[in-house]
């Protein structure tokens, strides 16, 4: 009878355990991943050498050596140069995720669960093996109130993790996500010797014990930092880092001017630089060294999603809850004008919140996005073609676009008095734009002088960064410059952006203080579609609903990487498709 009792329980744990299909070295959404049993990415130098030195520079400063604290700035590139994760993207496919710390993973059969299987190889700088102790460590830590809360939007339907042995870690999820596994694989790994939940905050000077191909070797807080090549690195012969981060010491230094970072660049302080500036691109880069090819400047095409950029408006704000007074704003800020003028016709303007993709919504509203909107029970009088930006070849259009901002703004019981508009509620509308870098001044100030032909004053000011993040962090500003890049496979991410829950959470990227109901809908359907094509439709009708809301004054975009470098390096024969320029010549490029 005990035998048969033991029998009957056996049998009722196996009907109840969880299933799990078979175990897997890759994750792609929505499409057949590209890489199967191979040695190493297409995009990598298989010939490339290990050895010698790379300086680049940073803006700012930093004051923390740990990059999870939303209190505190991080030295440029420590997650890229240091922390491995469990999983690691691929650059040249919109959405695949390949083997590293974990050398697998199992996806429940309900979807509610994953395993991830530790490669038993993986080690810490310091010789500890990486275990799911250290994975589970890591994931409790970054959910924490002590973490970015980031960190929190972004893994929000994910219950716990479990350990199961001393390589198996569980990822319980609260519900289904098709996108769930996979952005658990981003999770970057520490180990539980670096700091204590107690020391977590407040330690930043503890150099971070990490399995990634680099670790911190030298630095001067505000000044420079030195990452040295862990030449022990338990990962440089995986496919995924095959080829990979072959520089034996990446140097940082930081300039809080970067009129400056350039001089010292031409001058040989540091050897490569990524430039986001059009008139130094145009103007500036000259000179003896570029005429005799010691410096090569080049434009590296992508196929990035460029999000968008623009000028953001804080909704919290009382006057800026009238979308009225925001769609008159940006009708004001002429880009042709800044295009030619400013910027030496290098841009081309943002046209959507998911500039340069396949998700970005045409002026006409196609098929899709009605039976979407109708599924989401979106109201129809929303479902609108995309507004036209004025576009302004003359200074007579430019004009007629003025004239079109007022009589907006006459409709919406708003006056001028002494040269100053007042809103119906006799309120002056009075703008302090928050500034991080000087060189957007010389932009602001003829969009300044245009506002004052409105009767709008507008004043900007240029504060210290760490200044500038304590304000966005709390939203403390009417408007500033915001940038929303963007993956080619967006999810998660959405929700710390443009959700109704991340409008009010400090360090929250919500920046416009977006709360649509509509917009909570469709990143539900794109972060838990079943396809790309129905992601793709949802990004579409959400791009929709934000561009006609006027949340921002769209800017600019360029689809190339604008870079020069000194000539002592060798790279990939063609970049990816997708990547960002400097962690892209990090892992990619080597010395001659």
């Amino acid at each position: 009878m005990m035998r048969l009792k033991k029998v009957v329980i056996l049998i009722v744990v196996l009907i109840i355990q969880t299933s799990y299909t078979h175990a897997n070295t890759s994750i792609s959404i929505g499409y057949q991943a590209k890489y199967r049993n191979f040695d190493n990415f297409d995009y990598v130098n298989s010939e490339a050498i290990k050895g010698g030195d790379i300086v680049i520079s940073a803006f700012g400063t930093f004051d923390s050596l740990n990059p999870f604290l939303l209190k505190s700035l991080s030295p440029a590139q420590i997650n890229n140069l240091m922390f491995d994760t469990l999983m690691t993207r691929s650059l040249d496919e919109p959405s695949s995720s390949y083997a590293l710390l974990a050398k697998a993973y199992q996806l429940a059969d309900d979807k509610l669960s994953v395993n991830y299987y530790i490669d038993e190889n993986a080690r810490f700088k310091n010789g500890d093996q990486v275990t799911a102790y250290d994975v589970k460590f890591s994931f409790d830590l970054l959910m924490s109130e002590e973490a970015h809360p980031q960190y929190r939007i972004y893994w929000a339907d994910v219950e716990s993790a479990e350990i199961l042995d001393t390589f198996t870690v569980k990822f319980n999820f609260k519900r289904r996500n098709p996108e769930l596994h996979m952005i658990i694989g981003d999770l970057p790994v520490f180990s539980k010797m670096w700091l204590s939940k107690s020391e977590f905050p407040s330690n930043v000077k503890k150099i971070p014990i990490t399995s990634g191909p680099y670790t911190i070797s030298d630095y001067s807080i505000g000044k420079y930092i030195i990452y040295e090549r862990n030449k022990n690195y338990w990962a440089q012969d995986i496919p995924t880092r095959r080829h990979m981060y072959n520089f034996d010491r990446v140097m940082i230094k930081y300039y809080k001017d970067m009129t400056v970072a350039l001089e010292a660049f031409k001058a040989g302080e540091y050897d490569y630089i990524h430039e986001n500036h059009s008139k130094r691109w145009a103007r500036d880069y000259e000179g003896p060294n570029f005429e005799n090819n010691k410096i090569i400047k080049t434009e590296l095409l992508h196929s990035n999603n460029t999000g968008i950029q623009g000028f953001a408006f804080n909704t919290r704000n009382k006057i800026f809850k009238d979308i009225n007074l925001r769609k008159a704003i940006s009708y004001v800020f002429d880009f042709e004008w800044s295009n030619n003028k400013l910027f030496y016709n290098q841009y081309l303007r943002s046209d959507s919140y998911f500039t340069n993709s396949e998700m970005k919504s045409n002026i006409q509203v196609d098929t899709d996005e009605f039976k979407l909107a109708k599924e989401l029970d979106i109201n129809p009088n929303r479902i609108k073609p995309k507004y036209l930006l004025p576009i302004n070849l003359s200074a007579s259009e430019y004009r007629r676009s003025l004239i079109s901002a007022k009589k907006i703004l006459d409709s919406s019981g708003y006056y001028i008095k002494n040269n100053q508009l007042f809103s119906k509620n006799n309120e002056p509308i009075i703008i302090n734009f928050l500034l991080a870098q000087k060189g957007f001044e010389r932009i602001l100030a003829p969009f300044r002088n245009n506002l004052q032909r409105l009767g709008i004053k507008l004043n900007y000011r240029t504060v210290d960064l760490s200044l500038y993040q304590q304000r966005l962090d709390n939203y403390d500003f009417d408007m500033t410059v915001v940038s929303y890049p963007q993956s080619q496979s967006p999810g998660s991410e959405l929700m710390s952006m443009f959700s109704s829950d991340s409008a009010n959470k400090n360090g929250a990227f919500n920046f416009p203080g977006i709360q649509d109901q509509d917009v909570d809908k469709l990143i539900e359907k794109i972060i838990y579609t079943k396809n790309r094509r129905e992601m793709i439709t949802a990004a579409k009708l959400m791009d929709r609903l934000l561009w006609n809301q006027f949340y921002m004054v769209p800017n600019w975009y360029i689809n190339t990487h604008r870079v020069a470098f000194y000539n002592k390096f060798n790279m990939p024969k063609e970049p990816p498709l997708y990547y960002q320029a400097t962690n892209y010549v990090l892992q990619t490029w080597s010395s001659k």
